[in-house]
């Protein structure tokens, strides 16, 4: 058998059929109860030309602070939960406490 013979393991596979009731593009076994969720306290903060919006939330789960970035019309985002946060923090804190590296030192990388 030539290799142009075989399938290809890249060819597209047939995409399970939606439901018309649904606009999700994930199977139904993939669709997750809406939760609801508390906003506790939000702050924005402009850098440059990036926002970021810092919202501390809870759900039925916990709590968890949510950071998003917007950027050039692309927006990121990540989560942080609760249990984190204390560690999360303490490792911005070191960062943002250490020293500026002089124009004549190069930056150390630990």
């Amino acid at each position: 058998m030539i290799s142009n013979e075989r399938p290809s393991p890249f060819a597209r596979r047939p995409q399970p059929q939606r439901s018309t009731f649904s606009s999700s593009p994930y199977p139904q076994a993939y669709s997750k109860p809406p939760s609801n969720e508390t906003t506790l306290r939000s702050e924005r903060l402009q850098v440059e030309r990036k926002t970021f919006l810092f919202t501390l939330k809870e759900n039925d789960r916990g709590r968890f602070l949510r950071i998003v970035e917007e950027a050039n019309g692309h927006r990121d985002m990540i989560i942080i939960p609760a249990t984190g946060l204390e560690d999360f923090n303490k490792i911005l804190s070191d960062i943002v406490a250490q020293p500026q590296p002089q124009p004549d030192q190069p930056a150390t990388v630990d």
